[in-house]
Protein backbone atom coordinates (compact mmCIF):
# COMPACT_ATOMS: atom_id res chain seq x y z
CA UNK A 1 0.00 0.00 0.00
CA UNK A 2 2.81 1.98 0.52
CA UNK A 3 4.19 3.05 -2.92
CA UNK A 4 1.19 4.89 -4.19
CA UNK A 5 0.71 6.90 -0.85
CA UNK A 6 5.05 7.39 -0.79
CA UNK A 7 5.02 8.55 -3.94
CA UNK A 8 1.73 11.08 -3.76
CA UNK A 9 3.04 12.43 -0.99
CA UNK A 10 7.01 13.02 -2.27
CA UNK A 11 5.70 14.62 -5.15
CA UNK A 12 2.83 16.67 -3.45
CA UNK A 13 5.42 18.35 -1.04
CA UNK A 14 7.90 20.41 -3.56
CA UNK A 15 4.81 22.56 -3.96
CA UNK A 16 4.70 23.06 -0.46
CA UNK A 17 7.94 24.49 -0.53
CA UNK A 18 8.50 21.50 1.68
CA UNK A 19 11.67 18.84 2.12
CA UNK A 20 11.50 15.93 4.25
CA UNK A 21 13.55 13.18 4.96
CA UNK A 22 12.47 9.25 3.50
CA UNK A 23 12.49 8.55 7.22
CA UNK A 24 9.71 11.11 8.07
CA UNK A 25 8.22 10.09 5.00
CA UNK A 26 7.86 6.25 5.98
CA UNK A 27 6.36 7.13 9.52
CA UNK A 28 3.56 9.42 7.61
CA UNK A 29 2.86 6.60 5.39
CA UNK A 30 2.74 4.24 8.26
CA UNK A 31 0.18 6.66 10.64
CA UNK A 32 -2.08 7.24 7.65
CA UNK A 33 -1.85 3.19 6.93
CA UNK A 34 -2.57 2.77 10.52
CA UNK A 35 -5.30 5.27 10.33
CA UNK A 36 -6.93 3.36 7.48
CA UNK A 37 -6.97 -0.18 8.99
CA UNK A 38 -8.44 1.50 12.40
CA UNK A 39 -11.36 3.11 10.05
CA UNK A 40 -11.94 -0.47 9.49
CA UNK A 41 -13.62 -0.76 13.13
CA UNK A 42 -14.10 2.75 13.89
CA UNK A 43 -15.32 6.16 12.06
CA UNK A 44 -12.02 8.11 11.16
CA UNK A 45 -12.54 9.38 7.40
CA UNK A 46 -14.30 9.01 4.95
CA UNK A 47 -11.09 8.90 2.64
CA UNK A 48 -9.26 5.61 2.23
CA UNK A 49 -8.01 5.33 -1.02
CA UNK A 50 -3.77 5.63 -0.50
CA UNK A 51 -3.33 8.46 -3.29
CA UNK A 52 -6.53 10.41 -1.68
CA UNK A 53 -5.18 9.95 1.72
CA UNK A 54 -1.23 11.42 0.63
CA UNK A 55 -3.21 14.64 -0.62
CA UNK A 56 -6.31 14.96 1.53
CA UNK A 57 -5.12 13.76 4.95
CA UNK A 58 -1.13 14.38 4.58
CA UNK A 59 -0.63 16.76 2.09
CA UNK A 60 -3.29 19.21 3.17
CA UNK A 61 -2.34 18.76 7.20
CA UNK A 62 1.57 19.88 5.61
CA UNK A 63 0.11 23.13 4.46
CA UNK A 64 0.23 24.14 7.93
CA UNK A 65 3.86 24.35 8.50
CA UNK A 66 4.38 25.46 4.69
CA UNK A 67 2.62 28.56 5.78
CA UNK A 68 3.82 29.16 9.43
CA UNK A 69 7.44 28.86 11.33
CA UNK A 70 7.09 25.80 13.78
CA UNK A 71 10.35 24.86 14.57
CA UNK A 72 10.50 25.03 18.29
CA UNK A 73 6.87 26.21 18.83
CA UNK A 74 4.20 24.43 20.96
CA UNK A 75 0.93 23.57 18.89
CA UNK A 76 -2.50 22.71 19.76
CA UNK A 77 -4.60 20.74 17.10
CA UNK A 78 -8.27 21.61 18.31
CA UNK A 79 -10.73 19.36 17.35
CA UNK A 80 -8.35 16.76 15.92
CA UNK A 81 -10.82 13.94 14.72
CA UNK A 82 -8.25 11.17 13.12
CA UNK A 83 -5.12 12.95 13.94
CA UNK A 84 -5.32 15.65 11.16
CA UNK A 85 -3.51 18.76 11.11
CA UNK A 86 -1.76 17.51 13.87
CA UNK A 87 -0.08 14.43 13.91
CA UNK A 88 1.69 14.72 10.23
CA UNK A 89 2.44 18.10 11.75
CA UNK A 90 4.58 16.04 14.75
CA UNK A 91 5.70 13.89 12.79
CA UNK A 92 7.44 16.24 10.24
CA UNK A 93 8.64 18.66 12.69
CA UNK A 94 9.79 16.46 15.38
CA UNK A 95 10.88 19.71 17.26
CA UNK A 96 7.37 21.14 17.89
CA UNK A 97 5.58 19.97 21.18
CA UNK A 98 2.35 19.09 19.78
CA UNK A 99 -0.88 18.58 21.74
CA UNK A 100 -3.84 16.61 19.80
CA UNK A 101 -7.04 18.03 21.28
CA UNK A 102 -10.96 16.23 20.70
CA UNK A 103 -13.71 15.23 23.11
CA UNK A 104 -14.03 11.96 21.37
CA UNK A 105 -12.92 9.36 24.17
CA UNK A 106 -12.17 6.90 21.51
CA UNK A 107 -10.72 8.20 18.98
CA UNK A 108 -8.23 9.31 21.90
CA UNK A 109 -7.65 6.52 23.25
CA UNK A 110 -6.77 5.17 19.19
CA UNK A 111 -4.21 8.05 19.00
CA UNK A 112 -2.81 7.46 22.44
CA UNK A 113 -1.43 4.14 21.92
CA UNK A 114 -0.72 4.04 18.22
CA UNK A 115 1.56 7.07 18.23
CA UNK A 116 4.15 5.66 20.71
CA UNK A 117 3.86 2.08 17.99
CA UNK A 118 5.17 4.71 15.55
CA UNK A 119 7.69 6.69 17.58
CA UNK A 120 5.45 9.77 17.41
CA UNK A 121 5.45 12.38 20.05
CA UNK A 122 2.31 14.45 20.98
CA UNK A 123 0.47 14.74 24.44
CA UNK A 124 -3.77 13.35 23.84
CA UNK A 125 -6.23 15.21 25.83
CA UNK A 126 -9.68 13.98 25.69
CA UNK A 127 -11.88 17.39 26.11
CA UNK A 128 -14.15 20.29 25.10
CA UNK A 129 -11.76 22.78 23.87
CA UNK A 130 -14.08 25.62 25.63
CA UNK A 131 -13.29 23.93 28.45
CA UNK A 132 -9.89 22.74 28.70
CA UNK A 133 -8.64 26.19 27.83
CA UNK A 134 -9.02 26.87 31.45
CA UNK A 135 -5.62 24.98 32.35
CA UNK A 136 -3.60 26.57 29.24
CA UNK A 137 -5.05 29.63 28.31
CA UNK A 138 -2.87 31.43 25.84
CA UNK A 139 0.22 29.41 26.74
CA UNK A 140 0.82 27.96 23.09
CA UNK A 141 3.10 29.51 20.11
CA UNK A 142 -0.09 27.84 17.56
CA UNK A 143 -3.38 26.62 17.70
CA UNK A 144 -4.52 24.94 14.27
CA UNK A 145 -7.83 23.53 12.99
CA UNK A 146 -9.27 21.58 10.06
CA UNK A 147 -12.94 20.73 9.56
CA UNK A 148 -14.12 21.56 12.77
CA UNK A 149 -16.69 24.63 12.32
CA UNK A 150 -17.39 27.77 10.71
CA UNK A 151 -14.32 30.52 11.09
CA UNK A 152 -16.41 32.87 13.19
CA UNK A 153 -16.76 29.59 15.70
CA UNK A 154 -14.16 28.38 15.06
CA UNK A 155 -12.06 31.45 16.29
CA UNK A 156 -13.49 31.39 19.95
CA UNK A 157 -12.49 28.30 20.13
CA UNK A 158 -8.68 28.18 19.36
CA UNK A 159 -7.77 32.13 19.76
CA UNK A 160 -7.83 31.86 24.17
CA UNK A 161 -5.41 29.40 23.55
CA UNK A 162 -2.55 31.25 21.65
CA UNK A 163 -0.28 33.92 23.22
CA UNK A 164 -0.08 37.31 21.84
CA UNK A 165 2.38 37.11 19.18
CA UNK A 166 1.01 33.30 18.29
CA UNK A 167 -0.99 32.78 15.47
CA UNK A 168 -4.69 30.82 14.92
CA UNK A 169 -4.28 28.75 11.38
CA UNK A 170 -7.29 27.23 9.95
CA UNK A 171 -7.41 24.74 7.61
CA UNK A 172 -10.42 25.79 5.22
CA UNK A 173 -11.57 25.27 1.48
CA UNK A 174 -12.47 27.48 -1.34
CA UNK A 175 -15.06 29.21 0.79
CA UNK A 176 -12.10 30.82 3.09
CA UNK A 177 -12.76 34.38 1.84
CA UNK A 178 -16.42 34.15 2.47
CA UNK A 179 -15.85 32.66 6.17
CA UNK A 180 -13.15 35.72 6.32
CA UNK A 181 -15.82 38.23 5.86
CA UNK A 182 -18.46 36.59 8.06
CA UNK A 183 -15.87 36.48 10.78
CA UNK A 184 -14.89 39.64 10.71
CA UNK A 185 -16.00 41.26 14.01
CA UNK A 186 -15.25 37.83 15.43
CA UNK A 187 -11.37 38.18 14.74
CA UNK A 188 -11.38 42.00 16.01
CA UNK A 189 -12.86 41.07 19.42
CA UNK A 190 -10.62 37.94 19.85
CA UNK A 191 -7.67 39.92 19.12
CA UNK A 192 -6.25 38.97 16.31
CA UNK A 193 -5.78 40.45 12.97
CA UNK A 194 -5.66 38.48 9.52
CA UNK A 195 -1.78 37.80 8.45
CA UNK A 196 -2.48 35.63 5.18
CA UNK A 197 -4.62 33.63 3.39
CA UNK A 198 -3.07 31.05 1.05
CA UNK A 199 -4.76 28.29 -1.61
CA UNK A 200 -3.08 24.98 -2.43
CA UNK A 201 -4.72 22.60 -5.33
CA UNK A 202 -4.94 19.20 -4.77
CA UNK A 203 -6.79 16.97 -7.00
CA UNK A 204 -8.56 20.32 -8.19
CA UNK A 205 -10.34 20.95 -4.79
CA UNK A 206 -8.61 24.24 -3.46
CA UNK A 207 -7.69 24.20 0.24
CA UNK A 208 -7.30 27.18 1.79
CA UNK A 209 -4.91 28.27 5.03
CA UNK A 210 -6.10 30.96 7.07
CA UNK A 211 -3.24 32.78 9.09
CA UNK A 212 -4.34 34.94 11.84
CA UNK A 213 -2.05 36.54 14.19
CA UNK A 214 -2.36 37.08 17.82
CA UNK A 215 -2.57 41.07 18.46
CA UNK A 216 -3.61 41.30 21.98
CA UNK A 217 -5.02 38.99 24.70
CA UNK A 218 -8.54 37.68 24.16
CA UNK A 219 -10.99 38.58 26.97
CA UNK A 220 -11.61 36.55 29.70
CA UNK A 221 -15.05 36.23 27.99
CA UNK A 222 -14.03 34.26 25.17
CA UNK A 223 -15.00 31.07 25.00
CA UNK A 224 -18.36 31.17 25.79
CA UNK A 225 -20.19 27.80 26.61
CA UNK A 226 -20.62 25.92 22.94
CA UNK A 227 -24.14 25.81 22.67
CA UNK A 228 -24.08 30.16 22.81
CA UNK A 229 -21.32 30.21 20.59
CA UNK A 230 -23.33 28.34 18.12
CA UNK A 231 -26.03 30.23 18.92
CA UNK A 232 -24.45 33.46 18.50
CA UNK A 233 -21.66 33.68 16.72
CA UNK A 234 -19.70 36.66 17.35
Amino acid sequence: MTDGMMETLSAGLPALGLALPEETLQKLCAFARAMVKQNEVMNLTGITEETAVAKLHLLDSLTVAACVELQGKTLIDVGCGAGFPGVPLAIACPDTKVTLLDSLGKRMQWLSSVLPELGISAQCITARAEENVETCRETYDVATSRAVARLNILLELTAPYVKVGGFVVALKGSAAGEELEEAKNAIKKLGLQLEACKAFSFDDAVHSVIVLKKVSSTPGAYPRRFAKIKQNPL
